[in-house]
């Protein structure tokens, strides 16, 4: 007689996807859980499995349950809750809806209040821009991911704590925190400062570096991508988690929707380059392969008010093919005023010296064409960022209504050095690296807006 064996039976669950040290932080279920994290470790991915996991157990047993999503800007808040609808299929749960709330409902490119997964018992996960307006009158559990880049964290969190209070409207609610570093002197430094390896603190903190996260079976070459980034400041705040500096946005959606205007336009009618008018001027910053090249161009009324005319976006074409396309523009403008930095010298040689006899603007060499060269030094820096943000605050500036616009002009930061002194910062997105916000600010130089300032002032350093 053979004897029976028996096999072990291993159940498997969606859960089993994360590695080990995000399947630990999913796993913790303390009320206040904060997470600092280095880029690309999986922030958005965690916090999604254990907030759908939450839905999955309530919708099972027939009860609610809400999360609330809050992140730096629009896209990130979309972004995040495309993250937390990979979960929803990976537990396969029924979805009864998808909604989207927009300050103009009219206008599917107006900046976004809401974006909600609604499940057949009444479960809901939202997500808003990380703004106080946005974050008030909900009672839901809440992450905020990328805290430390909330334009006002502070107010944010006065605006959103308050969601979780009310434990008879689906139980007791759970506040998550998941960040990278963003300076000093922020809500995130301090809450971090004050509760990570804090005996008897309220919050569970979890601190997983690039090393970590490899050590625990993250497929990222370290040396590789140090060496790729090739900015050892950087590396210590977005990889290793050392709170540098403070930062503040350039240009809050507070400034950047009030702007929006229906007559602004990105696309334009070849024609207008043809005929005469109001006066125009552009502004150019240049990319060859990975970024694009942006020609922003602005018709001025009445000496003052900026419309925007057309955002033209060029992608991996020629030097000289991009002249081409950019000749009528030229031809047009009164002044051009041109990233002249790295491949942009190239295209700045060719338009000066070119057939149509634009010549170059330099008035102390007693030279009046039309293009401006400008090499992007810190004196520079230092005047066209600022006077970007004066026009916005005195709205002297239309720009069309568009996500990728809006997201572009909100992605530059001022950044206050730990030293002194002041940096600009943007990260890279797939869609460009702030190209559209320096070709704006090249053009209300071109325009003769340079000399204003915002946050400028001696030791300034810009990148």
């Amino acid at each position: 007689m053979s004897k029976a064996t028996s096999k072990v039976i291993v159940k498997s669950t969606p859960l089993d996807l994360l590695l080990p040290y995000q399947r630990k932080l999913a796993d913790d279920q303390t009320r206040f859980k904060f997470a600092l994290q280095a880029r690309q470790t999986g922030k958005d991915f965690t916090s999604g499995a254990e907030g759908i996991r939450d839905c999955y157990l309530h919708e099972r047993k027939k009860e609610k349950v809400n999360w609330l999503i809050a992140a730096p800007s629009e896209r990130q808040s979309v972004e995040s809750l495309d993250k937390w609808k990979e979960w929803v299929e990976a537990f396969k749960l029924d979805v009864a809806d998808i909604q989207e709330e927009r300050t103009d409902e009219k206008n599917s490119e107006s900046l976004i209040k809401s974006s909600t997964i609604v499940f057949p018992n009444g479960s809901r996960v939202i997500a808003v821009p990380g703004k106080p307006d946005t974050c008030r009158g909900f009672s839901a559990n809440i992450l905020l991911t990328e805290f430390a880049f909330f334009e006002d964290p502070d107010a944010t969190w006065r605006a959103i704590l308050p969601s979780i209070t009310n434990p008879l409207r689906g139980g007791l609610k759970k506040c998550r925190l998941v960040t990278t570093p963003n300076g000093i002197g922020n809500k995130a430094h301090e809450l971090w400062k004050k509760n990570y390896q804090v005996a008897g603190s309220t919050w569970s903190c979890h601190h997983v570096d690039i090393y970590e996260a490899v050590a625990q079976g993250l497929p990222v070459d370290i040396a590789e991508l140090k060496a790729a980034l090739d900015d050892p400041e950087g590396w210590a705040q977005e990889y290793e988690l050392n709170f540098l500096d403070q930062a503040t946005v350039l240009l809050p959606y507070e400034l950047i929707t009030p702007a929006e205007n229906p007559e602004a336009t990105a696309i334009c009618d070849p024609a207008y380059f043809q005929n005469g008018g109001a006066p125009v001027f552009c502004g150019i910053d240049f990319g060859r392969s990975k970024d694009l090249t942006v020609c922003w161009t602005l018709e001025v009324a009445g000496g003052v008010f900026k419309q925007t005319k057309e955002v033209l976006e060029l992608a991996k074409m020629s030097t000289p093919d991009q002249l081409d396309v950019l000749r009528p523009r030229l031809k047009r403008a009164t002044r051009v005023a041109l990233d002249y930095t790295g491949p942009g010298i190239g295209l700045g040689d060719l338009m000066v010296a070119d057939k149509e006899g634009f010549g170059r603007y330099k008035p102390e060499e007693h030279k009046f064409g039309k293009i401006e060269l400008c090499q992007f030094t810190n004196k520079l820096k230092l005047e066209i960022f600022p006077a970007l943000r004066v026009a916005f605050e005195q709205k002297r500036i239309g720009i069309p209504v568009s996500r990728v616009i809006r997201e572009d002009l909100h992605s530059v930061s001022r950044v206050a050095l730990a030293g002194g002194g002041v940096t600009y910062k943007a990260p890279h997105t797939k869609d460009g690296h702030a190209d559209r916000c320096t070709a704006l600010a090249l053009a209300i130089r071109a325009a003769g807006e340079s000399r204003n300032t915002w946050g400028g002032g001696k030791g300034a350093i810009v990148i």
